[in-house]
């Protein structure tokens, strides 16, 4: 997992490098805040273009499959932070494999969820009663 993180902080930083002797050979002479200001500001709203358009398909199932999506996601930030914050403190092992367990836990019990939902609450909801 560490190998992981160092390769795409190295991309991150090429890349980083690479977009300030850009701006320094345009003379745009962007600071390091100004690129990070523009860079994230043009990714995120790609992002979130990308997000809201399969989020409106998606909408068009079942709102539930919206929270599925964005309890994944955070599921996934809440994972590898804190896989990273046990390489950083040393208290667990920095581990991609805690992260899948972690997620195929969320699966499971999700499976679970579904299961006992189709199981005691649809039938109700099928012969009219709640």
């Amino acid at each position: 997992m560490a190998e992981v993180l160092k390769a795409l902080a190295g991309i991150i930083n090429f890349i980083h490098d690479f977009l300030l002797s850009v701006s320094g050979a345009l003379n745009l002479n962007l600071s390091d805040k100004d690129l990070h200001f523009w860079l994230i500001g043009i990714m995120g709203i790609v992002i979130f273009w990308a997000v809201d358009s399969v989020f409106k398909r998606l909408a068009r199932w079942n709102i539930s499959v919206i929270s599925f999506v964005y309890t994944f996601t955070v599921l996934m930030v809440l994972v590898f932070g804190l896989e990273i914050e046990q390489g950083i403190t040393g208290r667990g092992n920095m581990e991609f494999k805690d992260i899948v367990a972690g997620l195929w836990g969320f699966l499971v019990v999700f499976f679970a969820y579904l299961i006992i939902k189709t199981i005691f609450i649809l039938p109700g909801k099928f012969w009219g009663r709640r």
